[in-house]
């Protein structure tokens, strides 16, 4: 492919994305307006798991960063989570420091070891990937344990320093962690029109035209890695604050393949709407489902499949449509 087709493509690419995400930004804003309001309509119960799930949305996001962008799934990010959420614990425990000196530490624990993950398995891909990642999440717990001079082992640590002293910490669990979501996201539609974010995409979609262009595709899958991992942090870190309690059991296999399943009922989006599907599927159905009892897994079930196909057919729905009303 010459350079000149290649620049044509991306300039076509870079039109339809730009009006894809001015109209997506309408609808975020739109979101982010009712969810500014929300908190003086609601209980303060509702306040809470809505806290959690914007939490979780930024870890929805972490793994659709590593789909989109790298084209491979991780079922270990709870390893980069925990990472965030326990710097965050650890801080405040043992040096009395507030999330908002250490969030930056979190995020950049979480960026070094995605790269420090990355670098020795960047020639791995598809299911060898996703087995080194589940190895890292299998065995956290137990480094969590091991390690409980630092991080309290089974009765884990507290995080209970609200960000700005003498106001109610309740509504800064809320709105500190809407405003990192809204931030992350902002981020990620810098990223994409960025040369980087167009040179990572590269890198997946035509490898060798990357090379051509001086971007290495083991560079690409190492970025994306700690970006993601670095993301990732950053929603251990908001669920620190926004439950004020870290343990190793909310950071297990399984809590991998919540993000995971999140990231997929969100169709890999990277947009607040997108990301807050995932992040409500993960926090908020089960507590509309609590009455449900052994049948909550049926309902998680059956709404995984249901969107695998929808997002399977979708396409060709509206590749249907699109032939009927052309030739009427």
């Amino acid at each position: 492919m010459s350079e000149s087709a290649i620049s044509l493509r991306e300039q076509r690419s870079d039109a339809t994305t730009f009006r894809s995400m001015m109209s997506q930004g309408r609808v975020d804003a739109v979101v982010l307006t009712v969810l500014l309001i929300l908190p003086f309509l609601i209980s303060g119960s509702w306040n809470y798991a809505l806290g959690l799930c914007f939490a979780n949305s930024i870890g929805v996001l972490a793994v659709s960063v590593l789909v989109r962008y790298g084209g491979e799934v991780s079922i270990g990010h709870s390893f980069f989570a925990a990472i965030g959420a326990y710097s965050v614990a650890i801080l405040e425990t043992h040096l009395g420091l507030p999330l908002v000196v250490s969030l930056p530490v979190a995020v950049f624990a979480g960026t070094l070891f995605g790269i420090l993950f990355a670098w020795p398995s960047r020639r791995l891909s598809g299911i060898y990937l996703a087995v080194s990642t589940m190895a890292l999440a299998l065995a956290l717990p137990e480094i969590i344990i091991s390690a409980d001079r630092w991080t309290g082992g089974f009765e884990g640590l507290y995080v209970s320093k609200p960000l700005i002293p003498g106001l109610p910490i309740e509504p800064q669990r809320y709105y500190v962690t809407l405003i990192v979501l809204a931030a992350v996201v902002y981020a990620l539609v810098q990223l994409r029109q960025s040369r980087q974010g167009r040179a990572l995409l590269l890198a997946r979609t035509h490898s060798a035209a990357a090379e051509a262009f001086g971007t290495r595709r083991a560079w690409a899958r190492v970025s994306v890695m700690g970006i993601s991992g670095g993301i990732a942090a950053i929603s251990g870190a908001m669920l620190a604050f926004g439950s004020s309690a870290v343990s190793p059991t909310g950071y297990t296999f399984w809590s991998s393949i919540f993000l995971l399943v999140g990231s997929v009922v969100s169709f890999y989006g990277l947009t607040l709407t997108r990301a807050l599907i995932g992040g409500a599927f993960l926090t908020l159905i089960p507590q509309f489902l609590s009455g449900s009892g052994a049948w909550i897994p049926v309902f998680y079930g059956v709404a995984l499949i249901a969107v695998v196909l929808l997002g399977h057919f979708s396409p060709r729905i509206a590749e249907l449509v699109a032939r009927r009303r052309g030739a009427k």
